[in-house]
């Protein structure tokens, strides 16, 4: 299996319901480091897992939807706790969602798999990897 890595990040506020999140029921922010994965058994024709440039510019799209936003107030995102593992999984849906509409042109066809991993800091992160 082949894969190629691109890196972007976010900055978001949220707070979290239920005792279980102590402090963090509070209003705070957060930075998120994101890498994307994409997942190929074979290369392209031109030795590509997918180009690069469409991935990064995918990315940021992707992000750009949440950066600088208080997440409890995306409708979307209502009566959600929304955890880094929770991000991750949107972040994935929003890409292999691109992905199956061509958006990675024709490299991207061959995509079969993606890992999302949200950093949170230099000791915590969460990620979702699964079949496109």
């Amino acid at each position: 299996m082949f894969s190629l890595t691109v890196r972007d990040h976010m900055m978001i506020a949220h707070s979290f319901m239920g005792e279980i999140f102590g402090p963090a029921q509070k209003l705070h922010g957060a930075t998120y480091v994101v890498d994307v994965s994409f997942e190929r058994d074979q290369l392209d024709a031109d030795n590509l897992v997918v180009d690069i440039g469409l991935a990064s510019a995918l990315l940021k799209e992707v992000l750009g939807e949440f950066n600088m936003q208080n997440l409890d107030q995306v409708g979307a995102f209502e009566g959600r706790n929304t955890t880094t593992e929770f991000m991750a999984g949107v972040v994935f849906e929003r890409i292999a969602d691109a992905i199956r509409a061509g958006r990675l042109g024709e490299s991207g066809k061959g995509i079969v798999s993606l890992k999302v991993t949200l950093s949170e800091s230099h000791i915590a992160w969460a990620s979702y990897h699964g079949a496109i």
